[in-house]
């Protein structure tokens, strides 16, 4: 458009205004604020979960208005969180937000003007090779050889073994000897491991290590919680007999809350042993954040604060903050507020109005948002500072559970305003961070924050009521034909957490009337876990390898399986060490010039090949070629019982002992 449109000046009749229709050059600040603009609704909508599973797997209605009222005000309530901490989690030194660094990389690369070197190739010149390579290759394992994105050589060699499938499975199983050679098998659920620093890696790795390969197999094969009725991976609830838990069985079909004879009269409800405890390292997780941060970050959070307070927080700033604050007029503090007022109004509005169609009375929206603007600042810390977070989730489904049992709509309701309004203001504010370090002014950043999330959250909306009300079987994998996209692995997840938070309740779940109740000893150990870690840091001040031992981001390290798999964890962590830990020391050079880049390249290359195989195969009901390669895995009876007596369809019958 600079190229080519005039650039002569257009008065407006009677007014002093002029304007050209030439934009002028595009500059990297304009190219920075449309990133933002974009990533504003890139992570997706949380809300929109609830609409799947009301239509999708409750099989009822939901009023349109109010579905969208949902998804547009969970999405815009964190900007109120995120004009409250802005101070300490942007214009902080010590707040770098790693994954930004991609970005800034990318952008310099884009715009700064550099000669190739010898024999060699710019950044831009490097990132369109490897996008072309990944945008090619991507089709194989997208379409034509699916089984790249998943290889378990265990499963090939013992075909009739239910241990050794459940034992070598990268998908429903722990995944030895499993690999892909598949990018979006490495960052699909757990994003690029090039942009995580090497410490988070590893805390990860050996919270993943611990979990998978020492805790799941002694509970498993000990038989812990009856483990072996069950897939010893699964994201479904079970009933006593180890079939799929039957909700409707004890749900009031006019209510649409629990029937207590009803679930009296069926069973109490039953999770795989990995889903249990995956439940347990969030409550470990969620106390070992607050515990972690107050030790490590609490002197540094407290001054900032002091220093806030007494209008002479600019001595904490760094270079990029001073120039920001001398050269830009910053967001006003009643811009936050008021938007903050008007989406609170709006949630009240959707879960009060319509008939009270997602059952969360006005305390429970009020409650959720304190629960969320306490949490913001601890998770943000962790963060901004390793690239590596915890959620909301499973507190909120707690709470909400104990307060308010057997209504499943108010509980994912009050989990979504709860933990996505955190969410999201921790995303504005690391948007708000790469604008800090490009020298963006403030004003633009909120503008371009707030028109994308409108936009980006009504075009998610309209999709999903789109694909949920013309696809047939919809996240019903058992319908659906073989190799689509459309079975739903996070919502499925979501749909039964329903049930047992919702439905079911805690109560019923993690106390004495339960199965689970020795999961909330996680609480306590997440607690005090970090507590050796600090004492050891503090008698020992030399070795910085003991402050790099992070016990939030190890007891999360594999809270995401279900419904990431045991392959996403390998082959991140094979990438990532491989990258920021090999790469990094013999090729130090090569890894600052090229590794951020590398990682954009990669994932922009599979983002785009994933768009066109959907617009020209997939939402035409083609899903690959009907042949081996089409599956991925090949381990079928790893989702199978192994206790005695207990059936499950498509696996071999296990004889009870005589």
């Amino acid at each position: 458009m600079a190229a080519t449109l005039p650039t002569r000046s257009i008065q407006v009749p009677f007014t002093t205004w002029s304007f050209s229709l030439n934009p002028g050059p595009f500059s990297l600040k304009e190219h920075v604020l449309i990133t933002i603009f974009a990533s504003s609704g890139s992570s997706g909508v949380y809300a929109i979960n609830i609409i799947t599973i009301v239509k999708a797997f409750y099989h009822r209605s939901i009023h349109p208005v109010a579905a969208y009222l949902l998804a547009l005000s969970t999405q815009m309530l964190g900007y109120g969180w995120a004009g409250i901490f802005r101070k300490f989690l942007v214009d902080s030194p010590y707040m770098w937000w790693p994954e930004n660094l991609v970005q800034v990389s990318l952008f310099r690369a884009f715009h700064e003007k550099e000669k190739r070197p010898k024999g060699g190739s710019t950044r831009l010149q490097y990132f369109f090779l490897v996008f072309v390579a990944s945008f090619a290759y991507y089709i194989v394992p997208g379409y034509f050889f699916q089984t790249l994105s998943t290889i378990s050589f265990v499963c090939l060699i013992w075909k009739d073994s239910i241990t050794a499938q459940q034992i070598g499975s990268g998908m429903k199983g722990l995944g030895i000897g499993s690999f892909a050679l598949d990018w979006n098998t490495v960052a699909g659920f757990l994003g690029s491991p090039l942009a995580v620093p090497g410490f988070a890696i590893m805390n990860s790795l050996a919270g993943f290590v611990l979990f998978i390969y020492v805790v799941i197999p002694l509970s498993y094969w000990t038989n812990l919680y009856d483990a072996k009725k069950f897939p010893l991976i699964s994201s479904h609830t079970f009933d006593s007999t180890g079939e799929t838990y039957n909700v409707t069985r004890i749900l009031n079909p006019k209510s649409f809350d629990i029937d207590m004879d009803s679930y009296n009269n069926y069973s109490k409800i039953y999770l795989s042993i990995t889903f249990a405890f995956g439940y347990g390292l969030s409550f470990a997780t969620l106390t070992a954040t607050i515990s972690h941060v107050a030790l490590f970050h609490g002197k540094m959070i407290f001054q900032m604060w002091k220093k806030t307070a007494s209008a002479v927080k600019a001595q904490l700033g760094d270079v990029h903050t001073r120039i920001m604050k001398k050269n830009y007029e910053q967001v006003p503090e009643w811009w936050f507020v008021s938007i903050l007022i008007l989406m609170v109004m709006m949630a009240l509005v959707a879960c009060e109005g319509f008939g009270k169609q997602l059952q969360l009375p006005w305390w429970g929206v009020l409650l959720s948002l304190a629960i969320a603007s306490v949490f913001t600042l601890p998770i943000g810390v962790i963060q901004a500072t390793t690239n590596m977070s915890s959620g909301l989730n499973v507190i909120t489904e707690l709470v909400i559970g104990y307060m308010y049992p057997g209504k499943p709509l108010a509980n994912v309701a009050f989990k979504t305003y709860g933990h996505i309004s955190m969410v999201q203001a921790l995303a504005f504010l690391g948007d708000f961070k790469l604008g800090h370090y490009m020298k963006i002014a403030p004003k633009s950043m909120f503008v371009v924050q707030l028109v994308g999330t409108v936009i980006a959250s009504s075009v998610h909306f309209a999709t999903a009521w789109w694909l949920l009300t013309s696809i047939e079987n919809i996240c019903d994998e058992a319908l659906l034909p073989k190799g689509s996209p459309w079975t739903c692995p996070g919502d499925d997840v979501f749909y039964n957490a329903s049930i047992i938070w919702g439905v079911v309740g805690p109560k019923r779940m993690f106390t004495k009337d339960g199965i689970y109740p020795g999961m909330n000893w996680f609480f306590l150990f997440g607690l005090l876990a970090p507590v050796p870690v600090w004492l050891l840091s503090r008698r020992f001040p030399n070795q910085k390898w003991i402050k790099l031992i992070n016990i939030p981001i190890i007891t999360a390290g594999a809270s995401s399986i279900p419904p990431a798999r045991s392959v996403n964890y390998i082959m991140w962590g094979i990438v990532g060490i491989f990258f920021n830990f090999y790469v990094y020391r013999k090729f130090k050079a090569w890894w600052a010039r090229h590794t951020y880049i590398l990682s954009a390249a990669l994932d922009a290359g599979v983002a785009f090949m994933g768009l066109i195989l959907y617009f020209a195969l997939q939402s035409n009901g083609i899903f690959g070629p009907e042949w081996w390669g089409l599956d991925a895995d090949h381990c079928p009876l790893a989702r199978c019982p192994t206790d005695s007596g207990v059936y499950a369809q498509g696996c071999p019958a296990l004889e009870l002992p005589s």
